[in-house]
């Protein structure tokens, strides 16, 4: 028979194992959830069957612009809207090139590394659009190209019927032009298309700008070519990854760029939503046959991802010139729903945006799959992965 210190120490022992056991099934775990998250990553395409299925989670994203998407203070107010609003599945940061380009071939994407991990963390998605065009005089180009091999690079732009420089876009007739452009697309690719939470990658309007220095007709074609080739290979860089062109003008290009995207399997987006532009809205006639880009979506609809954008300007205004009416939120979410047949919308962050938040967490959009917009896979896309 024990003596009651042997029992006492035959209990400490078991009591022992015992700890020991529990602290060794929890470090376990904690071992497996670690490498599950840093693995999540790698494995999200590899886990599929399709090696071309493409990350597809439809539904309203903010847009962040400017140096806002730098500033702590502001992304923590925007990380408590997106945690408090179901349907919002991310957002799109715009970057210019030379935000992201410091010197030839030299790329910076600590900022979008450090969003992507911040939106990642929340189930939350990113999309990128790399800006070639300014409305503000900025430089678009990285400092490099402002030589004769790139022809300076860039190009002076006014708002039409003035000859004050308002902004620039890039001279992508320039070979040497598209070329880096395309190198910038493949270093972004490798780096972020196996990404589960990084969603999209955008180029800024088809739109030129009214340029100072008239351009060429040769050199006009040569832009919108060598935009189209630009989109192609994005395509082979991202591979599992939405591809996104926004379109608005000029309209005689139109039947044969969006087509060219269709083509790619490119995402269908427009700088702005305006309920009644003309321009955007124009149906063809035998004296004009160029219609205008909204017509587009109707026509390519569960063909390509359809993504309107909607802009300041669109909260404003249902017409570019000012001379329609102030829309609600409601109408411009069912113009871009129905008219537009989207399956993302874009929501700038602008001082509309509690009107915004209002109408997403209505239960049409709360508690509906994308947010309320159509959730179907485009047949472009061999797959999509959810």
């Amino acid at each position: 028979m024990k003596s009651n210190d042997q029992l006492a120490a035959i209990n400490s022992i078991t009591l022992t194992a015992h700890t020991i056991k529990k602290q060794a099934n929890i470090l376990l775990a904690s071992l497996i959830f670690i490498f599950s998250i840093v693995l999540a990553p790698l494995n999200a395409i590899a886990a599929t069957t399709d090696p071309t299925a493409v990350k597809w989670h439809p539904g309203h994203y903010y847009i962040i612009k400017g140096a806002s998407k730098n500033n702590a203070t502001y992304l923590a107010q925007v990380y408590s809207e997106l945690d408090a609003t179901p349907a919002l599945q991310g957002m799109m940061i715009r970057y210019f090139w030379n935000d992201l380009e410091k010197s030839k071939g030299v790329y910076d994407f600590s900022s979008i590394d450090k969003r992507l991990a911040e939106l990642s963390a929340r189930g939350k998605r990113l999309v990128i659009q790399v800006q070639t065009k300014s409305f503000n005089k900025r430089q678009v180009v990285p400092s490099y190209m402002k030589t004769a091999e790139y022809d300076g690079g860039e190009y002076d732009i006014s708002d039409y019927g003035n000859t004050v420089v308002t902004g620039r876009n890039i001279k992508l007739w320039n070979l040497q032009v598209q070329n880096r452009l395309i190198a910038l697309f493949k270093a972004m690719g490798t780096r972020y298309n196996s990404h589960p939470y990084f969603e999209g990658i955008s180029m800024i309007e088809t739109a030129m700008g009214q340029p100072i220095a008239p351009l060429s007709n040769a050199q006009v074609t040569a832009f919108y070519n060598n935009k189209l080739n630009v989109q192609k290979q994005m395509r082979l860089f991202f591979p599992n990854t939405m591809t996104i062109q926004e379109v608005n003008y000029p309209r005689p290009i139109l039947a044969s760029f969006v087509t060219g995207l269709k083509d790619i399997g490119t995402a269908l987006s427009s700088p702005d939503t305006f309920i009644e532009e003309k321009g955007l809205l124009f149906k063809a006639t035998k004296y004009d046959p160029s219609q205008g880009v909204y017509n587009y979506y109707s026509d390519f609809a569960g063909i390509i991802p359809m993504v309107p954008t909607v802009m300041s300007n669109n909260y404003k205004n249902t017409k570019g010139d000012g001379t329609g009416y102030v829309p609600t939120i409601s109408q411009i979410l069912a113009f871009a729903r129905d008219t537009l047949h989207a399956n993302y919308i874009f929501w700038t962050r602008e001082t509309h945006y509690a009107q915004v938040l209002e109408v997403l967490n209505m239960n049409a959009q709360k508690n509906a799959p994308a947010g309320g917009l159509n959730p179907a896979c485009p047949t472009a896309y061999s797959s999509c992965v959810k």
